[in-house]
């Protein structure tokens, strides 16, 4: 499958530090990437060299095979961009702001009915942005990214401070996006949850460094197993599971142990539970738990949780 966004070694540093640290990704055509990781990961500087409002100090960024450094403009042509700072005018209506863009990019006018439909906000396009509420400002924002109809969109956090109805709704939203117009989105966000449901492929950054990449689904199938353990000696559990090999991690105050991908688990759980009751140790609950992003988080960027 041919690349919608691509970086090779890209880095970026302010001073002594290294914000963004020989990342090298592959963004699929059509498909919606999340990109993760906690604050101060590396994202917004990522993304801002994805954009050409940064410089890279080294390596190399292209979009939909244009390279950013070389051709700025060109570039931009290709993207659509949903940033956290929106610079809507409140006292213009929604189609009057999208009006003011199209002349800048020199847009016919009737783009602004399209992405107006698009984002299905043609209802509220004569109502002033002043009143909008947060989510229809996030939906003006994402018509905006899509004048001129670029085979490219960066959305940065887009359910940020919406209510639940609001986050299902956004959600609903871009998973159609792909299929509905044809664009790639790169949707930055540190929910890992709303990504799940939402992306098709993730990558994974941690202080910097691109940890993980891959499809969604692949990515998952290949987890360890992990089953929760429940006990009243929850010490002397993991001292007798580690003494016979097995791999125990005591997260949030919670036992787990964790089963290779190639393992039968439910075997593997029997023989530890065996361990734990033969030693004495009661053991009122073994839960499994489901091959989620979160756990491939954990397993592939720890420190990005500390």
């Amino acid at each position: 499958m041919a690349a919608a966004i691509e970086t090779l070694d890209l880095t970026r540093r302010f001073g002594d530090r290294v914000a963004v640290d020989r990342v090298s990704m592959t963004v699929p055509e059509r498909s919606i990437y999340g990109f993760l990781g906690r604050n101060g990961a590396g994202k917004t500087t990522t993304i801002k060299l994805l954009l050409g409002l940064l410089a890279a100090d080294g390596g190399q960024a292209r979009i939909a095979g244009i390279d950013v450094a070389a051709d700025r403009l060109g570039a931009a042509r290709k993207v659509g961009a949903l940033l956290e700072a929106q610079g809507f005018y409140g006292h213009l209506t929604g189609r009057e702001n999208l009006a003011l863009t199209c002349r800048l990019l020199d847009l016919p006018a009737r783009e602004v009915e399209r992405v107006l439909d698009v984002a299905e906000m043609t209802a509220h396009g004569r109502r002033r942005v002043a009143d909008y509420s947060l989510g229809m400002r996030q939906r003006l924002g994402l018509a905006r990214a899509m004048l001129g109809a670029p085979p490219v969109l960066v959305l940065d956090e887009p359910t940020n401070g919406l209510d639940p109805e609001g986050i299902a709704d956004m959600r609903r939203f871009l998973r159609e996006l792909p299929a509905r117009t044809g664009a790639t989105v790169l949707l930055s966000s540190h929910l890992l949850d709303e990504i799940e449901r939402t992306a098709t492929h993730v990558g994974i950054l941690s202080q910097g460094r691109l940890v993980l990449e891959g499809a969604l689904a692949a990515l998952k199938a290949g987890l360890a197993s992990e089953v929760a353990i429940g006990t009243d000696a929850p010490a002397r559990a993991a001292e007798l599971a580690r003494s016979h090999g097995f791999d125990i991690d005591e997260r949030d105050g919670e036992l787990v142990a964790r089963f290779a991908a190639h393992e039968d688990a439910d075997g593997a759980a029997a023989a530890l539970n065996r361990v734990l009751c033969t030693a004495g140790v009661r053991v009122h609950a073994l839960a499994p738990r489901r091959r989620s992003l979160e756990t491939l988080y954990r397993q592939s960027a720890p420190a990005a949780l500390a």
